[in-house]
C-alpha cells in the first residue's frame, strides 16, 4: 500500500490510498483527519476514462519528444512570452515553470479567474486570509451554506455539518437547500446586502457582540451608522425576501455558534470584494471570530506562512483579461483559457494572433486545437508534488504511483528549458519537494500548515495579529448604489417588464469546469415558457450560443443556469475584472432568450 493525494481543483484535497496488486487500484483514505474513505467520481471514473493526449504535435503532426521540445526552446527565443496557467493539477511543482520564465525575462499572470474577489474582500477585514479548521465547523451550532453547492464542490465537508441547524443562502434550490432547515432564494448579485440588512438587525435588538468588538474591533459604531444608510424596505424587496424571513434567519444566528460556509458563488461579480467584507463584517457584529464552533470558511490563502521557492518578479497581465496577442510565445500550462476564460469570442481572437501557441496539458481542448505546438503532460499519479489545500489545513505528500511513458513533468519540461538556453540556479526536484515539506508543521504522520491555528484570529487581526477588524464603511456599485438605492427603485416600476435573465453557472459535478464531462443544456424554470429538449438562443451583449432547454424548478424565476462545464457559455461572459482582486466576473451579466424558429 502507498499513500498519495489528488492534484484536482477541489477543496478536499484527498488523501488517497493505492492498493497493492496486478491491477492499479485506489480508495480514499479513511484514516485522513479530512477524509472518509471515499473518492469523488472524477477520482473512481473520469480521470482514467478520459482519452489523453499521448503524442506531441506540431501543426497538428505527430512528432518525437525532441523534436517537439527543440520546437518549443525555438519558440522562447521570440522578444515576448507567456506562461498562462491554469488550475489542472494544485501541486505545487506546477509552479517551478515560473523560474525559467523569470530567467527568460518573460511575463505571467496575476489575479484569478476563480477566487480573487473574495480573498480581497477577506483581507480588506482580516488583514490576511488563514484557513477555519474543520474542527470548528464541527463544533459549530448553526451552518449557513453561503453560495456553496457543499455536494458538488466540497463533498468531504459533509460528515462536518451532520446534527447542525442547516441554513442555505442561493438563489438555487441546491441538494443541500433541500435538507436546509432554512434555505433563502435571493436574487443573484444580492448578498452584499443581505448581509448588511442581517447586521443592521442584529444591532437594532441588541444582538450584538459588544465585549468581543470592544477588544477587537472597536470601530462597531460607524459600522452601525454604515448599516443604517440602506433603507430595509427597498433593499428587502429588490434581494426576494421579507422581514418574516430575515427574523427566521436571525433566529438561526442569535446566540449560536455559527460558521458560514461561504462559496465563489457570492463573488462572481465586480463588486465580489464588498461581498465577502459583508459577509465578514456581519460575522464579526456576532462575535464570531477566534471562539470554538465559530468562523467564516471561505478559499484559504494555502500558501500562507511558506517561503515560495517559485516566487518570482515577472511582469505580469491580467488572467481574467490576458492580451494574448500581445506576445509572440504562450505557453498554456493545465488550462483552457479558450472555453475556460470569460467572453470566449475575445480570447480566441487574442489567441489566434499569437505566433507561436505551445500547450502543456493531459487532454484534448479547445485550446490544444489552436496551438501550434502540443506537449503531452504526466498526470498528478505519475510523478512526486506536495498538495496544499485552500479547504483546510492538511497538506499531503504526492507520490509516484503509476510509470508511464506518457508526457513529461512539469519539472522535467522546465529543466530541458533552463538546460536548452544555458540558465542556472534550478535545483533538484527532490530539494524543492523536501523545501516544501519541511516548511510544514507535524502531527503526528500529518503534515500541516506552518500557520495552523486552533482559533484563528483568536490573539487578533493582520499578519502579526496586532490588528483590529476592520469593517466595511463603503461600497461602490454602477448597478445599485446605495446612496441612490431608493430612487432607483422608483424608476423601476414605471420601466417595462424585464425580460431578460441573470445568468448563473455554477461547478457540475461531471465535470471540473471545462475538464472531463462537457454540458450543451440551458437550465430554465418551468414557468420560462419553454419546452424540455427545446433549442434556444441565449444571447448576452459580448456574443450568443444555442442550447438545449432543461427545465429545473429549483432555479430562482428571472434566472438561468448554465453549468461551468456547458460548450459555449463563456461566450455570453464578459471580459471585465472585478473591483478589487482582479477577479473573472462571470455572472456580471444578463441574457436573454430566443426561440428558435
Amino acid at each position: 500500500m502507498i499513500k498519495t493525494a489528488c492534484g484536482l481543483d477541489c477543496y478536499d484535497a484527498c488523501s488517497i490510498v493505492v492498493e497493492e496488486g496486478e491491477k492499479f487500484k485506489i480508495k480514499g483514505d479513511s484514516s485522513h483527519p479530512a477524509g472518509n474513505g471515499a473518492l469523488c467520481s472524477h477520482l473512481n471514473k473520469h480521470i482514467f476514462d478520459m482519452p489523453r493526449i499521448e503524442k506531441p504535435t506540431i501543426d497538428g503532426r505527430e512528432v518525437e519528444f525532441q523534436e517537439a521540445m527543440d520546437a518549443v526552446c525555438e519558440a522562447f527565443k521570440a522578444e515576448s512570452s507567456l506562461l498562462w496557467r491554469g488550475s489542472g493539477n494544485f501541486g505545487v511543482m506546477q509552479e517551478v515553470t515560473n523560474l525559467f520564465m523569470e530567467k527568460l525575462g518573460g511575463s505571467l499572470t496575476r489575479g484569478s479567474l476563480c477566487d480573487g474577489a473574495g480573498d480581497a474582500g477577506i483581507s480588506l477585514g482580516r488583514g490576511v486570509n488563514r484557513t477555519l479548521p474543520l474542527e470548528q465547523v464541527a463544533k459549530a451550532d448553526t451552518i449557513v451554506v453561503w453560495g456553496r453547492n457543499l455536494t458538488v464542490t466540497n463533498a468531504h465537508m459533509m460528515p462536518f455539518i451532520e446534527g447542525k441547524k442547516l441554513v442555505v443562502i442561493d438563489p438555487v434550490c441546491t441538494a443541500i437547500a433541500k435538507k436546509a432547515d432554512l434555505h433563502l432564494q435571493i436574487q443573484p448579485r444580492t448578498d452584499y446586502y443581505v448581509a448588511i440588512m442581517l447586521a443592521r438587525f442584529i444591532f437594532m435588538e441588541d444582538s450584538e457582540d459588544v465585549v468581543w468588538m470592544e477588544e477587537f474591533a472597536s470601530e462597531y459604531e460607524d459600522f452601525y451608522d454604515y448599516t443604517r444608510e440602506h433603507r430595509i424596505k427597498a433593499i428587502l424587496a429588490y434581494i426576494g425576501v421579507t422581514l418574516g424571513d430575515m427574523g427566521e434567519m436571525l433566529e438561526y444566528l442569535r446566540d449560536q455558534k455559527v460558521v458560514f460556509l461561504v462559496g465563489n458563488g457570492v463573488q462572481k461579480y465586480s463588486i465580489g470584494s464588498y461581498t465577502l467584507h459583508a459577509i465578514d463584517s456581519l460575522a464579526a457584529t456576532l462575535g464570531l471570530f477566534g471562539k470554538e464552533g465559530c468562523g467564516v470558511h471561505y478559499l484559504s490563502n494555502s500558501k500562507l506562512g511558506f517561503d515560495n521557492p517559485f516566487a518570482v518578479k515577472c511582469d505580469t497581465v491580467p488572467k481574467a483579461a490576458t492580451p494574448f496577442s500581445e506576445f509572440e510565445t504562450v505557453l498554456v500550462q493545465g488550462g483552457n483559457p479558450a472555453a475556460s476564460m470569460p467572453d470566449s469570442n475575445r480570447v480566441e481572437k487574442e489567441l489566434e494572433g499569437v505566433k507561436n501557441l505551445i500547450y502543456f496539458g493531459l487532454y484534448e481542448n479547445e485550446t490544444s486545437k489552436m496551438a501550434k505546438i502540443v506537449i503531452p503532460a504526466k498526470n498528478f499519479f505519475e510523478k512526486e508534488d506536495v498538495r496544499l489545500s485552500y479547504g483546510h489545513q492538511y497538506i499531503e505528500k504526492m507520490n509516484q504511483v503509476l510509470d508511464s511513458d506518457i508526457g513529461i513533468s512539469e519539472y522535467d519540461f522546465t529543466k530541458i528549458l533552463f538546460d536548452t538556453f544555458g540558465f542556472d540556479g534550478l535545483k533538484s526536484e527532490k530539494e524543492y519537494i523536501a523545501f516544501w515539506l519541511e516548511q510544514c508543521e507535524k502531527e503526528g504522520e500529518q503534515y500541516c500548515s506552518p500557520v495552523y491555528q486552533a482559533f484563528p484570529y483568536a490573539k487578533g487581526f493582520g499578519a502579526d495579529e496586532e490588528d483590529e477588524f476592520e469593517f466595511i464603511e463603503e461600497y461602490d456599485d454602477d448597478f445599485v448604489n446605495t446612496k441612490r438605492f431608493r430612487k432607483h427603485r422608483k424608476e423601476s416600476k414605471n420601466k417595462p417588464k424585464d425580460e431578460t435573465y441573470w445568468l448563473l453557472s455554477p461547478k457540475s459535478g461531471k465535470s471540473l469546469n471545462t475538464q472531463f464531462i462537457r454540458s450543451n443544456k440551458v437550465q430554465l424554470h418551468p414557468q420560462s415558457g419553454y419546452s424540455e429538449g427545446e433549442k434556444v438562443k441565449v444571447v448576452s451583449p459580448y456574443g450568443e450560443y444555442v442550447f438545449i432547454v432543461k427545465l429545473n424548478e429549483d432555479i430562482r424565476a428571472g434566472c438561468v443556469m448554465i453549468t461551468s462545464n456547458t460548450i459555449g457559455v463563456n461566450r455570453l461572459t464578459p471580459s471585465i475584472l472585478s473591483q478589487e482582486g482582479e477577479n473573472a466576473c462571470y455572472q456580471e451579466v444578463k441574457v436573454r432568450l430566443e426561440k428558435m424558429i
